[in-house]
């Protein structure tokens, strides 16, 4: 019965877990070109494990991912970012905040992008 009980609770507490994911989602506010810049410049983007994106105030980008370090240049296109990398995937994408979760998604082909921003950890 113990087994049961917990099984259930777990289940239950699976289920809360996924709608607040699906809150957070509806809860995306759409930045403009001007807030992007204001929030980016000088600061870093990162899921704190896998990759950082570190937006120099001069527009020079340094992407730090899985080990391997880039560099290239991001620009503000309308009301969207766009990366370059000399990576296939680069582009522009739209930004979207929920809470402190900044989420990418490209205008092309691609995956979003979710992460927070905080100061860059090894300024030039």
């Amino acid at each position: 019965m113990n087994r049961l009980i917990a099984t259930l609770a777990t289940g239950i507490g699976g289920l809360i877990a996924l709608d607040a994911g699906f809150v957070a989602a509806e809860n995306l506010r759409k930045l403009s070109g001007a807030q992007i810049r204001a929030r980016f410049a000088g600061m870093q983007l990162t899921d704190e494990v896998h990759y950082r994106f570190a937006y120099e105030r001069d527009g020079t980008l340094r992407s730090f991912a899985m080990g391997v370090k880039k560099r290239g240049k991001w620009v503000i296109d309308k009301d969207q970012i766009c990366l370059y990398l000399q990576e296939p995937d680069d582009g522009c994408y739209d930004v979207a905040l929920s809470g402190k979760t900044f989420t990418l998604t490209p205008t092309g082909l691609g995956s979003p992008l979710d992460g927070i921003l905080q100061p860059i950890s090894d300024p030039q």
